[in-house]
């Protein structure tokens, strides 16, 4: 009895081993990732918030793991061409989207969405939130949240504010204002944000909320006049304006930017890509913060759950503003 318990304790060691080897031996064999240029779909135009983050991101991305990741901006309808190329795109890892908190809300205003937004990408990493700036035409007589709201009053439906893009956090926090601030003015869509910073400057328009980053140098430069952001709290990098929360208890708004992949991609990978957005973020964040942008480091589950909830109170806002795309 002995002799055969030791005969079979001995073939399970060797099995054991066996299959142990074999495993190493697959690990071994299996190509590490990434080998070759890695494709991130920003789908909007060049030379905005959204593209100047997701290439300092890739740059970063590209340093740490010595081959290219590589931008490909593909803008239209909102954010969707770019994120429709994204979810049918092989789920190997080789093929990211980065984009904004519009990658969540435009399908809640389009009649029809190619993809499934929860189903058919896998939350990789939230990089950043933005806290959103108020910005006026500088000829107009509002230097903050108060006289912007007493100007609106003044003249009711016909104020007018840029929207960059249908259902983008600038267009929602925008919406919120105006129920917020119990006023009326006039949105109008423009096809990105550059053209709307330029009508801003040039009295075509007369306020735009969009991401601190995007006004920053024209109101430095004196070309337009930030009153407000849409923080809880005043940004470092404009310590003397005020939060709209100053005046208006409650209101805080964010535009915030994160990287996905396609649905089917394994969750190793998924892992692996947020492990390199982290590090990516830590050598970033002094860079980030002093465009008045704030750092998100976290988990896959983090991301998962955070964008749960963003869509949550995002479909509130667009089903209480009526907002839907032409």
């Amino acid at each position: 009895m002995q002799r055969q318990h030791f005969i079979r304790t001995a073939l399970r060691t060797v099995l054991g081993a066996a299959t142990l080897a074999m495993a190493a031996g697959a690990i071994a064999q299996a190509p590490a990732y990434p080998n070759k240029p890695v494709r991130v779909v920003i789908p909007f135009p060049p030379g905005g918030t959204l593209d100047v983050v997701g290439r300092m991101l890739a740059q970063r991305l590209s340093d740490q793991t010595g081959q290219p990741f590589v931008i490909e901006n593909k803008p239209g309808a909102s954010g969707v061409i770019g994120g429709d190329t994204v979810a049918k795109a092989a789920a190997d890892g080789y093929t990211l989207l980065f984009s904004a908190s519009t990658h969540t809300t435009a399908p809640m205003t389009l009649k029809t969405v190619p993809y499934n937004v929860t189903q058919d990408f896998a939350p990789v990493a939230l990089v950043a939130k933005a806290p959103l700036s108020v910005a006026i035409n500088k000829n107009l007589p509002i230097t903050d949240i108060k006289s912007l709201l007493a100007y609106a009053k003044a003249n009711p439906g016909k104020m007018t504010f840029a929207v960059g893009s249908i259902g983008s956090a600038g267009h929602l926090s925008t919406e919120l204002l105006k129920r917020a601030g119990n006023i009326q003015y006039l949105v109008i869509p423009y096809k990105g944000t550059a053209p709307a910073f330029q009508d801003l400057i040039g009295g075509q328009i007369d306020g735009f909320i969009d991401p601190i980053l995007g006004s920053l140098q024209y109101h430095k430069g004196g070309m337009l006049r930030v009153v407000a952001v849409t923080s809880d709290q005043r940004v470092p990098n404009l310590p003397d304006v005020p939060t709209v929360a100053e005046t208006i208890p409650g209101y805080e708004f964010y535009s915030w930017y994160g990287l996905w992949a396609p649905a089917k991609t394994p969750p190793a990978l998924v892992q692996r890509l947020n492990a390199e957005v982290n590090k990516a973020l830590a050598e970033m964040a002094p860079k980030l913060k002093e465009q008045g942008l704030l750092p998100t480091p976290g988990s896959v589950e983090d991301f998962a759950k955070f964008q749960r909830a963003d869509m949550e109170r995002s479909q509130k806002i667009v089903t209480e503003g009526n907002i839907r795309a032409e």
